[in-house]
C-alpha cells in the first residue's frame, strides 16, 4: 500500500509556531512531531511506502524524514516549485503511483485506520473516496428569513449538522487523467468535476477521534489532550 503526504503549504494560520517549521513538523506533546506520529501509523496499517509532497521549508522535512527507515518504510518526495492546490502534486508523479492510493495532509491527527479506508476505496469501484466526519455548529444569534421587506420565518439559534472532509482520501489514478501535469487542482475542482460527470465520489464515514491542526486554538487542543491520547494514536510507541 502506498500513501502520498501533502507537506508543502506555509501553515499560515499556524503562525507564528509555523515561522521556522513547517507545519506538519510542529511538536505534538513533549517527543512527537505531527508527521512523524502520520508515518507511524501508516507503518502500522500495513503501508510499504509514501510520497512525501514538500514546498514550503521542504528541506527541513527532508532532514527530518529522510529515507523513511526509521519507521520502516520507503519515502521518496515530490517538490512544489509553485502552489499547485491539495490534488495539483498527484499529476506531477502520476507514472510513480499504483492504481490506488491514500491521499492525506499532513496536518491531520486522527485513530482512523488508514489502510480500511484505501480498502473500502478499491472496494466502492468509485474514482475517489472522501473520509468524512460529523460535525455541529451552533449560531449564536435568532436567524431571520426574508422575502421581499418582510420576516417569514425566524429559527432562534440554531444547530446544523453536517459532514466535512478530514483531509484523507482513497484516489484512482483514472481520477486524475483528464488534468494536465503541472498546473493547480484543487479538492473542490476534482470533486465538483466527479459530480458533474455522473461518477460521485465514495463516502467513508468516521466517527474516532480526528483533529485538524490548521489553527492555534486546534494545536492547543491537541497539545492539551495527547498525553491522554497517545496509546490510541500511536499503538506500541
Amino acid at each position: 500500500m502506498h500513501a502520498v503526504i501533502l507537506a508543502g503549504g506555509k501553515g499560515i494560520r499556524l503562525r507564528p509556531y509555523t515561522t521556522a517549521l513547517p507545519k506538519p513538523l510542529v511538536p505534538i506533546g513533549d517527543q512527537h512531531a505531527i508527521l512523524e506520529i502520520v508515518m507511524r501509523q501508516l507503518a502500522g496499517a500495513g503501508f510499504h511506502s509514501c510520497t512525501l509532497a514538500i514546498g514550503h521549508l521542504g528541506h527541513i522535512i527532508r532532514a527530518y524524514v529522510g529515507d523513511g527507515s526509521q519507521w520502516g518504510l520507503r519515502v521518496d518526495y515530490t517538490t512544489e516549485e509553485s502552489p499547485l492546490g491539495t490534488m495539483g502534486p498527484l499529476l506531477t508523479m502520476q507514472d510513480r503511483l499504483p492504481e490506488h492510493f491514500l491521499v492525506m495532509n499532513g496536518d491531520v491527527l486522527t485513530d482512523l485506520d488508514f489502510a480500511d479506508v484505501l480498502r473500502a476505496h478499491r472496494a466502492s469501484g468509485a474514482p475517489l473516496t472522501i473520509a468524512t466526519y460529523a460535525r455541529k455548529v451552533s449560531i449564536d444569534f435568532g436567524v431571520l428569513t426574508t422575502e421581499a421587506g418582510r420576516v417569514t420565518g425566524f429559527t432562534e439559534k440554531p444547530s446544523m449538522d453536517y459532514r466535512v472532509s478530514m483531509g484523507v482520501y482513497g484516489v484512482s489514478r483514472d481520477a486524475l487523467a483528464r488534468y494536465t501535469p503541472g498546473l493547480p487542482l484543487g479538492f473542490d475542482e476534482l470533486v465538483l468535476d466527479l459530480l458533474a460527470a455522473g461518477t460521485p465520489p465514495n463516502a467513508y464515514e468516521f466517527e474516532g477521534y480526528w483533529l485538524d491542526i490548521g489553527r492555534p486554538d486546534d494545536y492547543d487542543r491537541a497539545n492539551a489532550e495527547f498525553s491522554h491520547r497517545r496509546d490510541l494514536l500511536i499503538k506500541g510507541a
